[in-house]
Order: C-alpha cells, then structure tokens, then sequence
C-alpha cells in the first residue's frame, strides 16, 4: 500500500510514522523550503505520549520535553482547586514544536519528505487516487491524507466550502525567549479579567515560553508587543511582581506571534474512499483547550492502526469517520463549556474535566478501539 501525506506539521509527521511503522509506504509533501513548526510552546497529554510509546519514540519525545502542569491561578498567584480531580488529570509534557518537528522527521526519514512541493488537486479512480501537484508533477497513491492544517487544500476539495472562520474576538500572542533577566521560580497560568488568560512556563533547555490569550477583545491598536503587555495587565495583581509584563518587555518585537484564532467548522465528512483528513485539518479547534497538537495525534495512530490490519482502504476511512466524527463533536462539546464558564473557578473546574476525559484510555480510544 503507497500513502501521500500532505503537510509536514506534527500530524502530519506524525501519521507518516504510524502509516509506515504499519508497513505502508509512504511520501510526505510539504509547500514549505524546510521542516518548521508555527508556534512555540506544545502541550502533549498523557494520550498523545502513549501514542509515542507505541510508535517506539516515546523517550526520545520526553528527553526533549519538560514535565509540567496545566493548574491555573488567579492573579494574586493564588491556585484554584479542582476538586474531584487528581495530578494526573493536570499532568503534560511540555516541548518545543520546532524540536517535536525535527524529531518526527528524522523518525519519518527526510528522504520520505519532499520539500518545496505543495498540493494542487486529486482525482479519485478505481483502485487509488491520483494526486497532482504544485511544481507540475503527479503521484499515484492508495490513499491520501490531508494533514495541512487550518487552511487545508485537501479539506478545500473534498468538503468545498468550508474555510476556517474567524473565533471572532479571539486572539493569542506568545513566545519563547532564553537568558531572561527576569527571575522565574515557578510557571504560572493565570485566568484574569476581561477573558485573558496567560502566564509563563519554564521549558527543559532552560528557555521560558509565555503566552498571553484574550476572548471577545476590543480591536487592536498597538504594536505586538503592546498588545500583549495591555493585556497583561488583566493577569496581574498590583503590589506583587509583575512577572509576566516584564518577560514580554524582554522580547523582542520580531520574536512574538500573534494570531487571530481560526476554527474549521464542524464538517459533514473527513474522508471519501481513497482521501482521508486528520487533524486540524478537519478538527482545527481554540487552543484554550491546549490540546490541539494531542487530538490530531490520536488521529495518526488511529489511521495507522486501522490501515495497518486490511488491505480495503474505503472501509478502513469509514471506520475512522465512523470513530472520530462523534469523539470530536464530544471535545467541542467540552470545550464550549470551558470556554463559556462564568468565573475563573469554574473555567479551571471545567478545563479539568476535560482532561480528565481526554486521557482515559476509553475516551481516547473511541467507539472503534473501546
């Protein structure tokens, strides 16, 4: 059986991995000059690292990762409870993407990708699917996946009509920056006022990642950097230290990413019988549930797991619809409550729960694994 994945991102890479540890051959495209990672800081739960494990990297993803915890603290620093919930429920690894990335691609084996090459339009036959492609070349496949993300070229065929729409009002800003002169003794994830959420995380290499997020924001005005810092301002408690304004004083303007959150809208299919959509391809959901990167590899292993024990490949995609379509209209579900709770207590309650049901192995398993 011959695969191409489109997208060389971490699901992409990713479901590259599980389709050849199945015996699948395998060609990656990505539109991109070189492997890179839009992003910095990535959270991956407990289920993402079994999906690891099995994969045979499970330590080499931990050795460039930090152990962490997803508590949140009001801005006097004072952490809300969650009661009903254990460590394991907060518990994740925190890594780098650009790292992660790298990583995958080695695994994958770079002569597997190619660079420079993005995807044009498919054509569905008896038998297989022939994919055409940016520099004018073609390839045939049994199967092709499309793993390219938020603005997916595949999704834009397959489901037309169905762009990534704006989370309206919600924006993110964030960056990794070394050698801070600010002191760190803790990381820090605070829920404020006026829908900002935010704080600052210490990462394996001694770096320190932060990350500021605002729901139904004003219009923007201002630098990057402003921005940030205006909303920092709703993160922190006058009288104590103000920690996280003075690491985004720090950065360097050229250094911190701000988006404009997209969401794809649910879909009515994620595959025909030869293509396939995984990830935010199909998903693409707000990251205050920090677990974007985590769901999307639960779909590579899922593929590769059902493509690995049959030869039919429509039936194979069905039974991942079949499984994936109701596991994600679940997480939406969990993150609208999250993201709809009325106080920071209840947000930190909620955000629980919902780790708590992404990391049991029946959740991530789903109908088709159970």
């Amino acid at each position: 059986m011959r695969a191409v994945v489109i997208g060389a991102g971490i699901v992409g890479l990713t479901t590259g991995l599980a389709l050849r540890r199945a015996g699948v051959d395998v060609v990656l495209y990505e539109h991109a000059p070189e492997i890179r990672a839009a992003g910095a800081g990535l959270g991956l739960w407990a289920n993402a690292l079994a999906v690891y494990d099995d994969l045979g990297v499970g330590d080499r993803v931990r050795a460039i990762g930090k152990p962490s915890e997803m508590r949140f603290h009001n801005p006097a620093g004072e952490v809300l409870d969650t009661p009903g919930f254990d460590a394991d429920d907060h518990r994740y690894l925190l890594v780098h993407r650009a790292k992660l990335n790298d990583l995958l691609a080695d695994e994958v084996g770079r002569g597997n990708i190619r660079l420079s090459t993005g995807f044009r339009e498919y054509e569905e036959h008896a038998g297989g699917v022939t994919v055409r492609l940016t520099d004018g070349g073609e390839t045939e496949a049994d199967l092709l996946v499309g793993a390219d993300g938020a603005y997916s070229a595949v999704r834009a065929q397959l489901v037309p009509g169905t762009p990534a729409e704006e989370h309206r009002g919600h924006h993110a800003w964030r960056a990794v920056i070394r050698d801070t002169a600010t002191e760190v003794l803790a990381n820090r994830l605070v829920l404020g006022h006026n829908g900002c959420r935010g704080g600052y995380l210490k990462t394996h290499d001694g770096s320190v990642y932060w990350l500021v997020n605002q729901f139904q924001s004003p219009p923007l005005t201002g630098t990057r950097k402003e921005q940030a810092l205006e909303r920092a301002r709703f993160l922190e408690q006058d009288g104590l230290p103000k920690v996280l304004s003075a690491l985004i004083e720090e950065t360097p303007e050229d250094v911190i990413l701000h988006n404009q959150v997209m969401l794809v809208p649910p879909l009515p299919r994620w595959v025909s019988a030869r293509v396939v959509l995984a990830g935010d391809s199909a998903h693409a959901m707000s990251p205050h549930i920090t677990a974007g990167a985590t769901l999307g590899i639960e779909d590579a292993a899922l593929l590769g797991e059902l493509l690995g024990a049959t030869d039919d490949v429509p039936a194979a995609l069905k039974t991942y619809e079949a499984d994936r379509m109701p596991h994600y209209a679940h997480v939406a579900e969990l993150s609208a409550a999250v993201e709809h709770a009325p106080t920071p207590e209840e947000f930190a309650q909620r955000y629980a729960a919902f780790s708590h049901w992404m990391i049991t192995p029946e959740a991530a398993r789903g109908s088709v694994r159970a």
